[in-house]
């Protein structure tokens, strides 16, 4: 049997006069009897509510009933909530008294339902590392914390993440959570979660994010149907964490190029034999875990006898919690001219490794290419030399193409089999068949062409239909739906003003539409269409409502995309 444990918890132990107090006595065992002090100097606003909460985790239960009151005081000093008692096993137990500072009035008092909303919505910033390197990746979570509070989210206001590069994570299930805040048992939803990578040393900050709150606060009156509850809208803010980057050491190698992580190197060819003036593919691969994206890959070295062209660089990485993961690859094609065997050299490449705190540097196998077939180049230097995106080769001597044949043998046609045949009668007549049929399709097509109004909705109909094609396959998934859609109104905007709306506020983008010429009542609902999306994650939605919101949003982006055109 578990020891017995019973307890005062107040909500604020200074207050005015005009405020209220919340005090909870909570006990981890059922008890009998239970006998509330007579909460001198004080008047009950309501109570005692009582709440009981059981719970199994990992084979373990536990038990707590907690009895609720919110008094109002009535007069200013330090006053004293005496012990409540309990019975548990046939044993009294007893709270500690509680000291409490009243003071005269504040200018703005909440309301019973204000209070209790505040004393039980918590809207939490929760960071991964509060001291990692330059580059290193940390995870920043926004968490909404709230306990026995039906509640909804009206706005949400994004933060700006200054020096850092970020970006967000997607989120799968958004449903309620059962976690602790200050060493008590909440439910939580994840908001928005984002990796960042610090691009400065020293203080930094991440900016606060805000949302605005819809809470039904249950009050001690009664009606037909139950318990009458309060509607309250309460602003909730997240507040300032400071970063304290740290520079990396500086016994920097000439070979590191900014990579923070856990990383592999490799350079891989597609063939190491080929003829002269064909080509192959030589890959620059970096592959692990860090910052993948940010990154800059050593340069290919390669014989100056052959040809290289400027790099094309690939990325395949996925980001979650644990920072970036994948591989990042820069393709580089080489046509070798002449005959001989040239080498590719080995590489370093140099990573600052997290786990020990120190640079590590790996290197490439060196590798032969063979060139087997082909003019041979007596004059061409034998040295390496580093390809930059500026290198260019020279044509080395005349004889360069003299494998290239360049005489040709001709056989005379013979006219008899073709004049006046059926072909010959058949390409003659064909002008004179295809002119009409062009010039009949030419106009019409210029006719099309001058319809202005037909061609700029028949373009944004296409638009509308391609940005939000995802969406619609997900009408059946309420969370998948309203995700997709809301990515969609973003990756139009990115896509029709080339600039990056994800960390937009709506403000922002009222602002950007309302430059770009497009008409109020269009922006208000491109607006209203984001807040659906977002507050979708924490209300029900029927079919026919996730249909409307989809061919409301076909129009509007029809309608942005006319009025721009």
């Amino acid at each position: 049997m578990a020891q017995v444990t019973f307890e005062a918890k107040v909500s604020k132990k200074k207050l005015g006069i005009n405020e209220r107090l919340k005090i909870e006595f909570i006990m981890n065992q059922d008890g009998d009897n239970f006998t509330p002090p007579n909460f001198a100097g004080f008047n009950i606003v309501s109570g005692p509510s009582q709440s009981i909460n059981r719970s199994w985790i990992n084979g373990k239960s536990s038990f707590s009933k907690t009895y609720t009151y919110t008094l109002a005081p009535t007069r200013k000093g330090t006053l004293t909530i005496k012990n409540a008692s309990i019975e548990v096993n046939g044993e009294t137990y007893k709270t500690i008294p509680i000291k409490i500072l009243v003071t005269d009035a504040v200018d703005k008092p909440l309301s019973n339902a204000e209070y209790e909303a505040t004393e039980n919505i918590h809207l939490v910033a929760e960071v991964s590392n509060t001291n990692p390197y330059f580059n290193e990746g940390i995870t920043v979570t926004y968490k909404l914390y709230f306990k026995e509070i039906n509640i909804g989210l009206r706005d949400l206001n994004l933060p700006k993440f200054n020096n850092f590069w970020s970006q967000e994570i997607q989120l799968g299930n958004t449903q309620a959570r059962r976690g602790e805040y200050n060493g008590e048992t909440y439910d939580y939803v994840v908001l928005k979660k984002t990796i960042l990578y610090p691009q400065k040393t020293g203080k930094l900050y991440i900016e606060p994010m805000s949302a605005e709150i819809s809470a039904n606060i249950p009050t001690s009156k009664f009606n037909l149907f139950g318990r009458v509850y309060e509607k309250v809208n309460l602003p909730v803010t997240a507040a300032r964490r400071t970063i304290n980057v740290k520079p990396l050491p500086d016994n920097k190698p000439a070979s590191f190029t900014g990579a923070v992580g856990k990383f592999e190197f490799d350079v891989l060819v597609n063939k190491n034999s080929l003829k002269a003036g064909e080509a192959l593919e030589a890959r620059v691969e970096v592959k692990g875990t860090g910052n993948l994206k940010l990154l800059d890959l050593p340069a290919l070295s390669t014989p100056s006898a052959l040809e290289v062209y400027d790099p094309e660089r690939s990325e395949d990485v996925s980001v979650s919690g644990a920072g970036m993961k994948g591989k990042v690859a820069n393709t580089y094609v080489i046509v070798p001219n002449y005959k001989g065997k040239y080498p590719i050299p080995s590489i370093r490449f140099t990573y600052f490794d997290l786990e020990t705190a120190s640079y590590k540097t790996v290197r490439s196998i060196e590798q032969v290419i063979d060139v087997f077939d082909g003019p041979t180049n007596n004059n061409a230097p034998t040295e390496v030399t580093e390809n930059n995106n500026n290198n260019k080769q020279e044509v080395v001597g005349e004889n360069q193409f003299r494998f290239i044949s360049s005489q040709s043998s001709f056989t005379k046609i013979n006219s008899s089999q073709f004049f006046k045949s059926t072909l010959f009668w058949t390409l003659l007549c064909l002008p004179f068949i295809i002119l009409p049929i062009f010039l009949l399709v030419s106009k019409k097509r210029k006719k099309i062409a001058n319809d202005v109004i037909r061609n700029r909705t028949r373009t944004a109909d296409k638009l509308a239909r391609k940005y939000l094609s995802t969406a619609k396959s997900n009408l059946a998934n309420k969370d998948a739906f309203y995700e997709s859609l809301h990515k969609s109104l973003h990756n139009y905007l990115k896509a029709k003003f080339a600039i990056e709306t994800s960390e937009f506020s709506k403000d922002n983008i009222k602002e950007l539409l309302h430059q770009k010429g497009v008409s109020n009542d269009i922006i208000l609902n491109f607006i209203e269409l984001i807040s659906s999306c977002e507050l979708a994650r924490f209300t029900p939605a029927s079919n026919d409502t996730m249909k409307q919101d989809y061919e409301k949003a076909a129009r509007v982006i029809n309608a942005i995309d006319k009025q721009i055109s």
